[in-house]
């Protein structure tokens, strides 16, 4: 077998990525838009030692959990790499990557739940970032193809809320007609770069970034005038990255028009969110996640809550209204200033956030003899440092209620914590349909308490 060669091969499973797992003669392939139960016949992307890549070219036996994909770009960009799989099918797919984690390291007496979904799983996501590029001559919006930066001219993104992708074309539309020249990668030429969108699910408020490359822009105040003229805009911002780097955002804001905010609700409290803030980018589910949060940590107005990782407070905050008290810690200055603000917005007198490291601060905590009752943690895809995991044992809070968005780092931090706490149940949520991304909660439970 050599690149190139076409072969008919039966699939048996999926990765975690969503690709099909056949075998030929012992050696795995990984198969894009293949599922399990299928015959198809795919061409040979890759040959490695110890397994390969293959494209699906036709399928010969099509699975009954396969949905038609009307417009194959979703899958090609990465944007719905998953659509091919009926989205029940995707649910029970993202429960079973769990429990498969779980089995490995032996732990597979933890429960793990039912994918919590949504009734409609398309035009989710709250945020935008679409490169802009030069394409024959014309400046284009798109999704770069996967594993690539070849972009993808699109108008339709499927997953992204109403509003957002009418106003992307209309920015776009803008941005050609005073002939502002898109971004070349390969000699860091140009001047726009990207196109943000934020919009405010509950307020029906939108953000429109520009990311350019430089600060002054020929006719700049013209294009603000007629950006800030679409319908809902209350904020216009540039912001500058000069840098060669895959890093959407640079450090400088300028508001041109409006706020240099939008604002956004989560379970009845109030969020300004400012391009750089980190917000949960599907709303719908972001409640239902942080309820699940909430009823996992059985609040009684008696605990005090660590919020680790707290980002702009929605978490911490939307805890503090059934604790005795929140404190939260995040290694972010300003979205420290935004959760405190935040506080006072909401009027909620009993949580206040900090800037530091997590493990830093707990440790310090710990030599204090300060108590914790709860501790909540919500990292990013690398998990918990294991020098926080061993502040966590120093501390022994009663509780951890543990947010993760990697099935993978989570499953070897319950590991690492487990001879200290019983591991409840872990209630999956689906957070990005289409996709293979899997949030999860889990509570842990100090142990002989």
């Amino acid at each position: 077998m050599k690149k190139n060669d076409q072969i008919i091969v039966d699939i048996l499973d999926l990765t975690y990525e969503g690709k099909g797992i056949a075998k030929v003669d012992g050696y795995p392939l990984f198969i894009d838009n293949a599922l399990p139960n299928e015959q198809v016949k795919v061409q040979i992307l890759k040959v490695g030692k110890d397994y390969g890549f293959a494209k699906t070219i036709e399928i010969l036996k099509q699975s009954p959990d396969r949905q038609e994909v009307k417009d194959s770009r979703y899958v090609q960009t990465g944007i719905a790499p998953l659509l091919f799989l009926k989205y029940e099918k995707q649910l029970e797919f993202k429960q079973k990557q769990i429990k498969n984690l779980l089995k490995k390291q032996h732990m597979d007496d933890i429960q793990v739940k039912e994918t919590v979904g949504m009734k409609d799983p398309f035009k989710y996501r709250n945020k935008a970032q679409i490169p802009v590029r030069n394409i024959d001559g014309k400046l284009e919006t798109g999704f770069y193809r996967r594993h690539s930066h070849e972009l993808v001219p699109m108008e339709n993104f499927l997953i992204q809320e109403d509003g957002i992708d009418e106003l992307i074309v209309d920015v776009r539309d803008i941005l050609r007609k005073y002939n502002v020249k898109a971004y070349n990668e390969e000699n860091n030429s140009g001047q726009i770069r990207n196109i943000m969108v934020r919009k405010g699910h509950f307020t029906n408020q939108f953000m429109i970034v520009l990311v350019t490359t430089k600060e002054k822009i020929a006719e700049l105040n013209l294009i603000a005038d007629e950006l800030q003229q679409l319908p809902q805009v209350v904020s216009v911002i540039q912001n500058i990255n000069s840098n060669k780097t895959n890093t959407l955002l640079g450090k400088k804001n300028k508001t041109l028009r409006g706020y240099p905010y939008i604002e956004d609700e989560i379970l009845g409290n109030k969020y300004r969110i400012s391009p750089n803030s980190f917000y949960q980018v599907n709303s719908i589910q972001t409640q239902k996640l942080y309820q699940i949060a909430i009823d996992k940590a059985e609040l009684s107005e008696k605990e005090v809550v660590v919020d680790a990782y707290s980002g702009i407070g929605t978490i911490g905050l939307t805890m503090a209204k059934k604790a005795k008290k929140v404190d939260g810690i995040e290694i972010v200055e300003a979205a420290v200033k935004d959760a405190n603000r935040n506080a006072t917005v909401n009027h909620i007198g009993n949580a206040s956030f900090q800037v530091g490291k997590v493990e830093d601060i707990l440790k310090n905590w710990a030599q204090d003899g300060k108590k914790v009752d709860i501790l909540m943690v919500d990292p990013p895809r690398k998990g918990l440092d294991k020098s926080l995991i061993d502040t966590i044992k120093e501390i022994m809070p009663k509780k951890i209620v543990y947010i993760s968005c990697n099935p993978a780092t989570l499953v070897r931090d319950l590991q690492n914590l487990s001879d200290h706490y019983e591991i409840g149940n872990i209630t999956p949520v689906d957070m990005f349909p289409m996709t293979n991304h899997i949030e999860s909660v889990t509570r842990l439970t100090i142990k002989n308490s």
